[in-house]
């Protein structure tokens, strides 16, 4: 079976496809790709993950049946990246209406809103190896957004939608509309099938939003982003330089400034308990904890469990809890939160304060 693929991004309406003749121009003959024997992830994602610019020429995938939250049974068709370092879940539907597909994907866009850099080339890495390729996927995704390092600051800060059917119902189109006029950022893409002696034929058509109207959407959600974020204090760029006992960190985002300043702080003598109390005002959303002193795999499974078991959930890219990020202390295992907002430099300067000692210093990088 040979698929052929046209891009039309016009109307909305569907229009169909004339083969012109000596004799006369010919209409191809509508199809589905259930008539046609075409599956959703044996040949339409496994068609389109390596040929992801036929639905948007600006992402990359990251990675396929992505899925790694404690409901493993809920999996996104495929995970992609923009040049805007933007996370995209596109999901894919054979059928006529597109399903429910834009309530599953909302729900896959929250599951992966947090998603840090690192996890990121940790899913594309897997990706990579499962697909018999060299596992280089930093320098790949560093390569596509024109970075010369990782940007934690700047990673992830929104989450956009692809839905990709063969059609789309009015009520589904409908909600698409809705959301998008909530700042949301919701693509429908069409592939209509035709069938032409033997051969596939695909239409594909971006209908919301309308290819006419996309710049002019683009610029106004921008404009309405720099005004949120010009109201929102608490989003900066500030690197701090972190002196460790004349080791020097330079340039340090400010979760990483204050993990640095805590663990070094944890290291003389400082207990996790002492730390809360100093940065009162944070209350007990400040650590996550368990009995003994347990390795990062250990800690993670113990929180997973206790999740489901009724306890806080549990989203590891909030915390600093992998082998380097955890405190152990008084027979207990602790991974500081990384939510800190605006309050990060008095946090810090609040601690040193305390433990004039330290011989932690800490100071604003210069540029």
């Amino acid at each position: 079976m040979q698929l052929l693929l046209e891009h039309r991004w016009s109307t909305f309406l569907t229009m169909a496809i004339y083969e012109l003749k000596e004799d006369g121009i010919e209409e191809l003959r509508a199809t589905s790709f259930r008539i046609e024997g075409v599956n959703e992830r044996q040949d339409l994602q496994r068609l389109l993950r390596n040929e992801i610019h036929v639905v948007d020429p600006n992402v990359m995938v990251l990675a396929e049946e992505f899925g790694r939250w404690d409901d493993s049974r809920r999996r996104i068709d495929l995970l992609a990246l923009d040049r805007d370092a933007r996370l995209v879940v596109i999901e894919l539907k054979r059928t006529e209406d597109g399903g429910h597909m834009e309530l599953q994907a909302l729900r896959y866009a929250a599951m992966v809103s947090r998603m840090t850099f690192e996890q990121a080339v940790d899913a594309h890495d897997r990706w990579l190896a499962a697909n018999g390729k060299e596992p280089r996927a930093e320098r790949a995704i560093l390569d596509f957004l024109g970075w010369s390092e990782p940007d934690e600051e700047r990673f992830g800060q929104d989450v956009r939608i692809v839905l990709v059917s063969a059609d789309f119902s009015k009520e589904l189109t409908t909600s698409v509309l809705w959301l998008n006029e909530r700042d949301l950022d919701v693509r429908c893409v069409r592939l209509k099938p035709y069938s032409d002696a033997g051969r596939v034929l695909v239409d594909v058509q971006q209908v919301i939003p309308l290819p006419e109207a996309d710049e002019y959407v683009v610029q106004v959600r921008e404009k309405e982003r720099r005004e949120r974020r010009s109201r929102e204090s608490g989003r900066d760029s500030t690197r701090y330089d972190v002196t460790i006992e004349r080791t020097l960190f330079e340039r340090q985002f400010k979760r990483r400034a204050i993990h640095l300043v805590v663990k070094a702080l944890c290291s003389k003598g400082a207990t996790p308990e002492e730390i809360s109390e100093v940065v009162s005002w944070r209350g007990g959303k400040l650590w996550r904890e368990t009995e003994g002193a347990v390795s990062a795999e250990e800690f993670a499974l113990r929180m997973e469990t206790d999740a489901r078991n009724g306890g806080p959930s549990w989203e590891p890219g909030r915390w600093h809890s992998g082998e380097d990020g955890l405190v152990r202390s008084n027979g207990r295992t602790w991974a500081l939160t990384m939510q800190w907002g605006p309050r990060t430099g008095e946090a810090i300067d609040l601690l040193l304060t305390h433990w004039p000692d330290s011989g932690v210093e800490v100071r604003e990088s210069d540029g």
